[in-house]
């Protein structure tokens, strides 16, 4: 080889590695400084964003120790958290928190199953709750590949790297796109697709009224109801729909071999096309009550798609089609007893029925089971505790809001609580205190329930 090559050959591996260095979404970097695995149990699978895996509360794990023991599923390590409700993520033996310790929002992340802390990013946070709930986030981690989202309850949007907690991007969606302060700040968690980062913004125009009692409930969009970044930089790629933020999360599918997004914004659900922004439809679901909120996620199933809200209006499915959507069943306007009333909780789909928890208070509230293409409610168990479920091989773990973990059979024709527990520490003390509002995270046979303070890890185990 001649020295005029040799030096060519040098020259482009050193422009290579630089472009490696500049710019790591690239295929080769991407590989390089993939996370290694840090889990120690083997069986079962990561649950990286709200909703797992899938986004639905369904857990593919199976073989689990189910039902547990009568005392309820062993404690392994319990740990305080600070000021929030977002629940935990897990990804390759790695848990990551988001909460507020004074003025800092905390993003944490730590040993999935030994609660060893790893490394921790903080920004400052001036947020203040209309109502005086927690100032705290809402919306939890959001974990893909070698980077991590969080989206404080200001509007700030952090993308981080996983290994150490450097950041990558950051975006005042706040300040960018002009966002009016809602009732309880952000809660919508954002959604990755192939390249692209959807979240829910929804800002307004210039010279708009400080918060939504100002304006009386009277709003305008300014065309950033949803905004699509570029997972790797924080570029925006396109922003569409005049809708102000709800507190519900996107939720993407494939439907008859075309993706989806569905957005259950304030005023209604948005279906369109995540890779472009092509709007297929916008359905309004909103009560007219000033003070009410569309908080709980799409349930997709085929190419129906069942939203509910808790304020008077009710549910309603609906068959979705590109650019259009046919109407097949919706609460009546004037009936009291709607088909099912969900809060913040999400509904899960399993075998033709949905199971959720309705009710817009705590007092009265039910769990309930719909068949989803009439609406019929097959039947109803009064918890008088507002309840969210996460289904597992043939059962529904559901955690109460103050601190009953239940165990359910699921099963259309008849309620079948199988156990109910309180979890408690070695002197006896509950380990779970209102308000437990963050949905239960399962990861490699481990389950992590949120209350209002702190976090616990239950072995659920696997059969041998």
């Amino acid at each position: 080889m001649t020295k005029g090559k040799t030096g060519l050959i040098v020259h482009l591996t050193f422009f290579c590695m630089c472009c490696c260095i500049a710019y790591p979404q690239c295929l080769g970097a991407a590989e390089d400084i993939q996370p290694n695995d840090l889990h120690m149990r083997n069986s079962g699978c990561d649950w990286p964003g709200f909703l797992g895996p899938t986004g639905d509360g369904k857990s593919p794990e199976t073989g689990l120790r189910l039902p547990w023991r009568q005392s309820g599923p062993s404690v392994v390590w319990h740990k305080q958290l600070g000021a929030g409700y977002a629940a935990p993520s897990v990804a390759k033996g790695r848990l990551f928190t988001f909460d507020r310790h004074g003025n800092k929002a905390r993003l944490t992340c730590m040993r999935s199953e030994t609660a060893e802390e790893l490394w921790r990013f903080e920004y400052p946070t001036d947020y203040r709750d209309m109502y005086g709930y927690s100032n705290g986030p809402r919306a939890c981690p959001v974990v893909d590949d070698d980077r991590v989202y969080v989206y404080g309850a200001e509007g700030m949007l952090h993308c981080v790297g996983v290994l150490d907690g450097e950041l990558i991007w950051k975006v005042n969606t706040a300040n960018r796109f002009n966002v009016v302060q809602n009732f309880f700040g952000v809660a919508s968690a954002p959604v990755v697709e192939r390249n692209l980062l959807i979240v829910q913004v929804g800002g307004s125009p210039p010279g708009s009224p400080k918060d939504v009692y100002e304006a009386r409930g009277q709003l305008s969009g300014n065309g950033t109801g949803i905004v699509a970044f570029d997972k790797f930089t924080g570029e925006v790629i396109y922003k569409i729909t005049d809708e102000l933020a709800s507190y519900a999360s996107p939720s993407v599918a494939s439907i008859n071999g075309r993706r989806w997004c569905f957005m259950f914004a304030r005023g209604g659900l948005v279906g369109f096309e995540p890779h472009t922004g092509k709007v297929d439809f916008q359905y309004p679901w909103r009560s007219k009550k000033l003070e009410s909120v569309n908080a709980s996620n799409p349930v997709v199933a085929g190419d129906l798609v069942f939203i509910s809200e808790a304020y008077g209006v009710g549910s309603s499915l609906l068959k979705v089609r590109p650019s259009g959507y046919q109407v097949v069943w919706k609460d009546a306007p004037r009936r009291r007893d709607k088909s099912m009333m969900l809060h913040w909780n999400t509904a899960i789909h399993y075998d033709g029925y949905v199971y959720g928890c309705s009710g817009r208070h705590a007092q009265g509230s039910e769990l309930r089971c719909v068949k989803l293409e009439s609406g019929e409610v097959m039947w109803s168990e009064r918890t008088n505790e507002r309840t969210t479920l996460l289904y597992v091989d043939g059962y529904f773990l559901g955690l109460g809001e103050y601190g009953t973990l239940m165990l359910i059979r699921a099963n259309p024709k008849k309620p079948e609580v199988v156990s109910r527990v309180r979890l408690t520490d070695e002197q006896g003390r509950e380990l779970i205190g209102y308000p437990a509002w963050a949905p239960p995270v399962l990861s490699n046979g481990f389950l992590y329930i949120r209350g209002k303070d702190r976090l616990v890890c239950l072995d659920l185990g696997f059969q041998k």
